[in-house]
């Protein structure tokens, strides 16, 4: 990777860290401009949350919008994607019956929050078995629709996993979902950054999103996009001075879900500092880089760790993230050991009766980086019985 790049990050250099898909790394630029709103903030607090912060805001929200392709007005920032999904879990209406359609490999706290709601509802949540490994897209798509039942109310669906890191085929599950006039809520935590985003295009009723992942932003900084005709149904989990504002916005989406009491909202408003990094660095070839390293190193995984590939090594479901299932009794235990002993920040994840072991290449992630895994791995094996081969 570009060693100019790598310098722009503030991670700790001792630290291998093949893990920015949990909670990204910021860069210096967009870090500095943190820290000038929030030193803003403290000089002068009331003027900075009543006027100058609801225009930095705006700002923000533009830049966004042209970013994502969608409407500013249709966007609110949320401190992180579960924050989003609770949103709409509570305002959808379940009724007594209803199914929400998702696959068994979603996130776990979005999990947690569908049966959280559906259990109150009396509906159901519906974790759609998928098969690995993967073969095509349309045989996943295949997977997920033999799920569908006469009372499925909406489909819930990552753009790309966590535990397995696998960017899903949302534009045609979306498109089919449409067509059968379902619900369409994405969770597209993982996307900024990693993929190109067009909500014009893809025709979603809400998405949200993460831009302190892989956009390079503080962390608390999230979005929820949500189509106008949906906006009026969406209560907000906090309801403060934004319900029958003083002086009301154009949008009761904004007010409700914008002002929400006293909060440091300064990670929101570096979103356009980061679009500016991530435009002047070329950062569709920095990501086009990043998923060729992800790739070339995912059959040593395997090949490590005696496992097959739940995808095939290509563009059709990688980017820049890559999971292998392993076989340990005490994942945990064996995330403290690579961290403690070999000073590597990688998870080692459980996802229902399976653990998976997931690497996360950035910028700043070299060979080296994946060598270093690959030796401890290979030590682990042989001195200790916390991995299985």
């Amino acid at each position: 990777m570009n060693k100019n790049l790598s310098n722009q990050f503030l991670l700790t250099p001792s630290i291998t860290f093949l893990n920015a898909g949990s909670f990204g790394a910021c860069v210096k630029p967009v870090f500095e401009k943190y820290q000038q709103f929030q030193l803003e903030l403290e000089q002068e607090p009331v003027q900075f949350i009543t006027v100058k912060g609801l225009q930095y805001l705006k700002d923000s929200r533009e830049a966004l919008s042209k970013y994502i392709h969608s409407n500013a007005d249709d966007i609110v920032y949320v401190t992180n994607p579960s924050y989003a999904i609770n949103i709409i879990a509570k305002n959808l209406k379940l009724n007594e019956g209803d199914e929400i359609l998702t696959t068994d490999i979603e996130y776990g706290a979005c999990d947690r929050t569908w049966n959280y709601y559906c259990e109150k509802a009396g509906a159901k949540y519906v974790r759609q078995k998928i098969q690995f490994p993967l073969t095509t897209k349309e045989e996943f798509v295949e997977q997920f629709f033999k799920g569908l039942t006469t009372k499925t109310k909406a489909i819930f669906i990552s753009y790309i996993t966590s535990a397995t890191a696998l960017r899903l085929p949302v534009e045609e599950i979306c498109a089919i979902a449409k067509q059968k006039g379902l619900i369409t809520i994405v969770d597209g935590a993982h996307a900024p950054g990693q993929v190109s985003i067009d909500l014009q295009k893809l025709n979603v009723d809400f998405f949200t999103g993460a831009c302190h992942k892989w956009m390079l932003t503080p962390k608390g900084s999230a979005f929820l996009f949500t189509k106008i005709e949906w906006q009026h149904m969406l209560d907000p989990l906090v309801v403060s001075w934004g319900y029958k504002a003083f002086s009301p916005s154009s949008s009761q989406f904004l007010d409700y879900h914008q002002t929400q009491g006293t909060r440091d909202f300064s990670a929101f408003l570096t979103i356009p500092t980061a679009i500016d990094f991530l435009q002047k660095n070329n950062w569709e070839n920095v990501a086009t880089e990043c998923r060729a390293m992800v790739q070339n190193n995912a059959n040593e995984m395997c090949n490590l760790l005696k496992a097959k590939s739940i995808c095939p090594i290509d563009d059709s479901f990688l980017v820049q993230m890559y999971s292998t299932s392993i076989k340990t009794s005490q994942p945990e235990k064996l995330k403290a050991l690579l961290y403690d002993k070999y000073k590597i920040e990688i998870p080692v994840m459980r996802q229902d009766d399976k653990v998976y072991l997931r690497y996360s290449i950035q910028a700043f992630n070299t060979q080296e980086d994946v060598d270093n895994l690959f030796s401890a791995l290979k030590n682990i094996i042989t001195t200790t019985n916390l991995i299985e081969v």
